[in-house]
């Protein structure tokens, strides 16, 4: 199977795998409005989804990692493009997932362990610096970051290749700076930028279907 085919699987399979794990997180532990409400009760509506709920979030982080691979084998699959812009587009998509997972990473591993133990201010306060540290800062601000950029350069190089219409390449040049603007929320607020909050969830939507139309593109 030739490196344009397997690009081509994982453009749509990977999409599809996050946007549905997202969307039965939404469904069974209302995220991400969940993360607004107090402490003791995140914890507890994580304990009430017991297993189910921890290997629905270890699924959710490996979705990012899946992402390392797929930029690593989008640049092998538009060979025609410059080099050097392919060089630095995978090094800054597996930067996104790395920053991604990390993000993810803390629910199936470190909220457990917070949520086995007795409520207290320690419990409230580890809590929230591991959701600003981890989530907002590497996950949200980094991997929105990263992941704006490489959607940048990726339609630069599709534009640049035969491998699929140009069209593709102005969309993906058009999404990656509106994902880079969603990574600005927490920046200089502690509450966040409401105009980078609304343009999230639309962004999201737009790059995983940029990401499954070039999928498509790659297999016919």
């Amino acid at each position: 199977m030739s490196a344009v085919t397997i690009a081509g699987l994982l453009l749509i399979a990977v999409p599809l795998a996050f946007n549905f794990a997202f969307a039965r997180l939404a469904a069974t532990f209302d995220y991400p409005d969940v993360l607004r409400q107090p402490t003791a009760e995140v914890l507890a509506k994580f304990r009430a989804g017991g297993t189910p709920l921890v290997l629905l979030w270890w699924g959710f982080a490996l979705t990012a990692v899946l992402l390392a691979p797929l930029v690593v084998l989008f640049a092998a699959a538009v060979p025609d493009a410059d080099p050097t812009l392919l060089s630095v587009a995978t090094t800054i998509g597996v930067l996104a997932a790395a920053a991604q997972f990390l993000g993810l990473v803390r629910w199936p591993f470190l909220v457990p362990y917070l949520a086995a133990a007795e409520p207290s201010e320690a419990v409230d306060v580890v809590f929230g610096a591991v959701n600003r540290y981890l989530g907002v800062a590497v996950g949200e601000h980094l991997g929105y970051l990263f992941t704006g950029a490489w959607t940048t350069l990726a339609g630069i190089a599709l534009m640049q290749s035969a491998a699929a219409p140009a069209w593709l390449g102005v969309i993906g040049i058009v999404i990656g700076p509106a994902l880079m603007l969603c990574s600005l929320e927490f920046v200089g607020r502690t509450d966040g930028w409401s105009v980078a909050e609304r343009l999230t969830p639309p962004a999201y939507v737009a790059w995983s279907l940029w990401l499954m139309a070039t999928g498509v593109a790659f297999l016919v």
